[in-house]
């Protein structure tokens, strides 16, 4: 397995265990036109839990890698609500709306490790 998959996995791991423990922050970028956001918190993070876990593993990494490719299409738009919330803000920190935007374009490389974990 390649190190960037590992990290990839762990982190993935890492960012669904955060949505359990402070899930207000990822609620707050659920987009507004969808409805209980808090159980799509949830939802999401089990998703990012199992899919980190699958690609750490040789037996369930093609299944991991193409469920971290379908988790990061699938919130996409909540990045999206994150980035405009945050333009429009005149709260925000200038660095977070920086962060919030470059952000957006590390999904393609993300994206990338995770087709290579679905064809390892």
């Amino acid at each position: 397995m390649t190190r960037d998959i590992t990290i990839m996995g762990g982190a993935f791991i890492g960012m669904g265990l955060l949505h359990f423990v402070r899930p207000a922050p990822f609620e707050n970028i659920v987009p507004k036109a969808l409805p209980r956001k808090k159980e799509l918190v949830y939802a999401s993070g089990v998703v990012e839990i199992a899919t980190g876990a699958m690609m750490l593993h040789p037996r369930t990494r093609r299944l991991g890698g193409l469920g971290a490719v379908g988790l990061l299409a699938g919130v996409f738009p909540a990045n999206l609500q994150m980035t405009a919330d945050a333009l429009r803000s005149s709260r925000a920190p200038g660095y977070y709306k920086v962060g919030t935007v470059l952000r957006l374009p590390l999904q393609a490389p993300m994206i990338r490790v995770a087709l290579r974990a679905a064809r390892a």
